[in-house]
């Protein structure tokens, strides 16, 4: 499952929580193999964001709900799905 939408607005909620710099540190390999054992929980958070259609103040309110390893999912994602956008833009 993927983010829908303005990637953009859930990369501000989550710089807005404080889980981008925290996340930048941890060992990505880690949360994605938790991120894959709890596959329920994240698929259920990133159609809570996608829900958010966007909305930066709904977004902050959703990630402020979720537990901080869910965050940490959710983080990990956008950055995956920027670098994938990147690469696909860079190739045209």
């Amino acid at each position: 499952m993927f983010i829908q939408g303005d990637l953009q607005a859930v990369f501000d909620a989550l710089f807005t929580v404080g889980a981008i710099d925290p996340v930048l540190k941890m060992d990505w390999a880690q949360i994605t193999d938790e991120a894959t054992k709890n596959q329920i929980l994240v698929n259920t958070a990133i159609t809570a964001i996608n829900n958010c259609a966007g909305n930066r103040q709904q977004l902050v309110e959703k990630l402020h709900m979720f537990e901080p390893r869910v965050v940490n999912f959710i983080a990990v994602e956008v950055a995956r799905e920027f670098a994938e956008f990147t690469s696909r833009s860079e190739l045209h």
